[in-house]
């Protein structure tokens, strides 16, 4: 397990600006390790985005007038792929009444997995504790 930062930017809910905005950070050299995003009503989008080098996106971010909104926590968590293997974090989480925000989990391949695991910032500590 291991703790990443993430920041997230708010765009227009209409088609190429998640593009747009993955290209400008492209053209910057700004690798990703997760990115997920959602609609916030009909006229929003969010993009969360965890960099492999958060000072990179930060520093992206500031030269191309980009507001990535306060740094979040989420916990990355891969290893070997079973029945299960989500839920078997879930629940350590849960023993500990941490409450999760979001996950996303993929399969990655020749039996492996991967997950990104959000609980509310004020539990973090608490989280990677459980985790660990």
């Amino acid at each position: 397990m291991t703790k990443l930062d993430f920041y997230s930017v708010v765009v227009p809910n209409k088609p190429g600006k998640g593009e747009q905005l993955l290209s400008a950070f492209k053209e910057a050299g700004v690798n990703f390790v997760g990115i997920w995003g959602y609609p916030l009503g009909k006229s929003k989008s969010r993009i969360d985005l965890v960099a492999e080098d958060p000072a990179l996106l930060k520093k992206t971010a500031k030269q191309l007038k980009i507001d990535l909104g306060k740094k979040q926590t989420a916990f990355h968590i891969t290893g070997e792929d079973h029945p299960g293997v989500v839920a078997e974090a879930l629940a350590k989480l849960a023993a500990k009444d941490i409450n999760v925000y979001a996950v996303q989990a993929l399969c990655a391949g020749d039996g492996r997995f991967g997950a990104l695991i959000q609980v509310d910032q004020e539990a973090v500590k608490k989280a990677a504790k459980a985790l660990a």
